[in-house]
């Protein structure tokens, strides 16, 4: 910026600033009704679907799916994608955000264009919606994401009817007993400290599965107490892991 553009600048800075108005009351007021229109909107979903906490936690539940508070989806859908690549974990989930908030704090130490019409500014624009797009779809699929008790893993189209179903309960077992927490399963569960299950079916013979379910390795607990009805799904259902 040249002196005559300074000039010019301040000439124009000095008239709008005596046409401008004080802060009290047009500033404050503004400040104030938005503020009363945020707690009545706040209210209002509160009192039209609650705000209940939901349950009281439960220790020995084995069923629980966690979730953190919506504004982390998007944090917890890459912890979730990276969790079967662990040395890229701490990256993804801690490193990555705090460079993006360090850089948000020294925005105004690094941009210096004195351009500020947001459509004369592409890198900045295009910066800042492959940004929002990107957290927008982060939170919209952690929030969709299914549960981490569960199996997603279809029978094999060789089994009959009722080898689908022992198959579809035994998967049912296997998220119910909390196995995802230290086996991994297609792409269920955690890759440790149990072994990966995905193919276990190939490796052992029911017989060899039916006892190790029985008389595991520790930390392991022993499934011999579980309903023979579910303990044969269990059975079953590794059994077709192939």
């Amino acid at each position: 910026m040249n002196q005559a553009q300074k000039e010019a600048y301040l000439r124009e800075y000095s008239v709008l600033k005596n046409e401008g108005k004080p802060f009290f009351p047009y500033a404050v007021a503004k400040d104030g009704t938005m503020a009363a229109i945020v707690m009545f909107v706040i209210i209002f979903l509160a009192l039209l679907f609650g705000a209940e906490l939901g349950p009281k936690a439960d220790p020995t539940t084995t069923t629980y799916v966690p979730r953190p508070d919506w504004y982390f989806y998007f944090l917890f859908e890459v912890l979730r994608v990276m969790r079967n690549v662990p040395k890229f974990t701490p990256m993804a989930t801690i490193g990555v955000p705090t460079i993006c908030m360090i850089l948000l704090f020294l925005l105004p130490f690094y941009d210096r264009s004195a351009e500020r019409r947001i459509e004369r500014r592409p890198i900045a624009l295009a910066a800042g919606i492959v940004t929002i797009a990107a957290m927008a779809y982060l939170t919209y699929t952690g929030a969709n994401t299914g549960s981490p008790n569960s199996v997603d893993m279809k029978p094999p189209s060789n089994l009959t009817a009722s080898q689908k179903q022992v198959f579809e309960a035994g998967a049912a077992v296997v998220g119910q007993s909390g196995c995802l927490a230290c086996h991994q399963l297609g792409s269920n569960g955690n890759n440790g400290p149990g072994p990966i299950l995905t193919h276990i079916g190939s490796l052992l013979e029911p017989q060899a599965i039916a006892s190790t379910l029985r008389n595991p390795t520790p930390p392991m607990p022993s499934f011999a107490k579980l309903p023979q009805q579910k303990f044969n799904a269990l059975v079953g259902f590794l059994s077709e892991l192939q």
